[in-house]
């Protein structure tokens, strides 16, 4: 059942409309804001404190803040996208976002930022899945949704990149600028939006009709969320009984969640959607590639400034050849995709990753950028054939009103993959450095943990190839599909158990 009209294709082709070009630079932009949004941030934290006068450990909270709100909540909104409408639910959050941005560059407090931050986190959380089911549902099935799913992606990732230089810039003039020009940015896409996107034609859907929202689900599966994300975010820094505490609150909400859902007539989550098996690995994929990402470049910027006296902005420059996927992933992925299929390019994308990070393994006192530049280049080259094929695996074959679901469970992936990541880099490289504080002592702490984004590509590595394996196998699944590959269209996918139920009635198939 579509919850918004689908910009069409001209005349059943795979040449997409005017219309839906628009809608896919909307989207685009909304998400170009959300990683710039991130990436910003991080530049400008020594100027917050600075001004705010605001301890470490309050300050890495304007980071962490972001990351608990978006990926506690980002389940959630992935749902209430397809129950609510997809439309509404965007614009609403979006406008949330632009509020409470603007609050943050206006604050006299350190609290108020923490505070702004945790609600922009939650915003993105609902309005990043519902633009995601936005594509997925507007572009037909096929090459014309892979070349948008990977302009989206390629999108995300060069505001990403582009973050860390617009950052460095704008905190030159004034740090309250990383805050207000995501102001001007969000009105001008909520503006865009409100023109472009079709008006819902949600009718009362199967949720709604039979039994309401899953609001025990919601609560349970929410503070699971929020109390596992609070716990990889701490773990650097409490002992183990706390971490311990907090974890075994996160697996008994986690542990209620799905008793409600398996009695639920209308469930949150339909269980059954973890079934499959592309899906699956797709969200593992990408909570390792994106979860080793995260943990080198922790690693790298705190070579460059701490060890090597970069500026800001020169870290950023240095980091801004990994944005070469805005332009590839639009125009080479999609090809590899059509000729390949998904999984060997995911694959592909994952050991490029782990050669990148091994080659930055021996990083020395005195390294040359030149040194470091294939490195850089890998890893652009990485994102460009994985970020986007992952996101293509994660939601094909998913049925459309579940589409916000699928996208929901792949930003969680994508947020857990950036704490664990982060978390685990923190901790080897606090453990590993030496009391003195010297240069050495820094060196040998970076060297252990550029291992963490090493193994992290290796598993992701391993994740994929085992849906490689499965291709010649009798259970070949969605994942191992091409959608037109030499002229070809895909076999016909075999109906999943009770995927001709009605979705209030899918919740008792096991």
């Amino acid at each position: 059942m579509s919850t918004t009209q689908s910009p069409p294709t001209d005349g059943g082709t795979e040449r997409i409309s005017r219309r839906a070009r628009g809608v896919l630079l909307v989207l685009c932009g909304a998400v170009f804001l959300e990683g710039i949004d991130v990436s910003m941030m991080g530049v400008a934290l020594p100027s917050i404190r600075a001004e705010m006068g605001m301890s470490t450990s309050s300050l890495q909270w304007v980071v962490s803040a972001y990351v608990l709100g978006y990926g506690g909540f980002v389940l959630l909104g992935g749902r209430a996208a397809d129950l609510l409408g997809r439309r509404r639910m965007f614009l609403l959050w979006l406008g949330v976002f632009l509020v409470f941005s603007g609050l943050g560059g206006l604050a006299t407090e350190g609290w108020v930022i923490i505070v702004a931050r945790f609600m922009t986190g939650v915003s993105a959380g609902f309005m990043t899945p519902a633009g995601l089911s936005i594509i997925t549902t507007s572009f037909a099935e096929g090459p014309a949704r892979n070349k948008a799913l990977l302009v989206y992606a390629g999108t995300a990732a060069a505001g990403f990149s582009l973050g860390l230089v617009v950052g460095g810039l704008l905190t030159a003039i004034d740090w309250r600028w990383v805050f207000f020009a995501p102001v001007v940015m969000a009105a001008g896409i909520l503006v865009a939006a409100v023109r472009l996107f079709p008006t819902s034609t949600h009718p009362p859907g199967p949720a709604r009709s039979s039994g309401g929202f899953d609001l025990a689900g919601a609560i349970t599966v929410t503070g699971a969320m929020l109390l596992l994300v609070f716990t990889v975010v701490r773990a650097p820094e409490v002992r183990w009984g706390p971490t311990i505490a907090t974890l075994a609150g996160s697996g008994a909400l986690l542990a209620a969640f799905v008793a409600i859902e398996r009695r639920s007539a209308a469930p949150l989550v339909r269980l059954g959607i973890l079934r499959s098996g592309s899906l699956v690995r797709a969200n593992l994929g990408a909570m390792l590639f994106v979860g080793s990402f995260v943990a080198f470049q922790f690693v790298a910027v705190l070579y460059l400034q701490e060890l090597r006296g970069w500026s800001a902005l020169e870290t950023g420059l240095a980091l801004l050849v990994v944005g070469v996927d805005a332009v590839l992933a639009p125009t080479l992925t999609p090809r590899l995709v059509s000729r390949f299929g998904n999984v060997p390019v995911i694959l592909a994308g994952m050991v490029l990753a782990a050669a990148a990070y091994a080659l930055f393994l021996p990083v020395g006192l005195d390294w040359t950028y030149a040194a470091m530049l294939p490195t850089m280049i890998l890893l652009g080259l990485a994102f460009s054939l994985a970020y986007g094929a992952l996101t293509i695996a994660a939601t094909d074959g998913i049925a459309e009103e579940e589409q916000g679901l699928a996208g929901g469970l792949l930003n969680v992936s994508l947020q857990f993959g950036a704490a664990f990541g982060l978390a685990a880099a923190a901790a080897v490289n606090v453990a590993a450095t030496g009391a003195d504080g010297s240069p050495q002592a820094l060196l040998d702490g970076y060297h252990a943990a550029l291992v963490v984004p090493v193994v992290a590509a290796v598993l992701g590595a391993a994740v994929t190839a085992f849906g490689l394996r499965k291709r010649s196998g009798p259970a070949a699944d969605d994942m191992c599909y091409t959608h037109v590959a030499h002229g070809r269209q895909r076999p016909p996918r075999p109906p999943s158990r009770g995927a001709d139920l009605p979705l209030e009635e899918r919740a008792a198939v096991p």
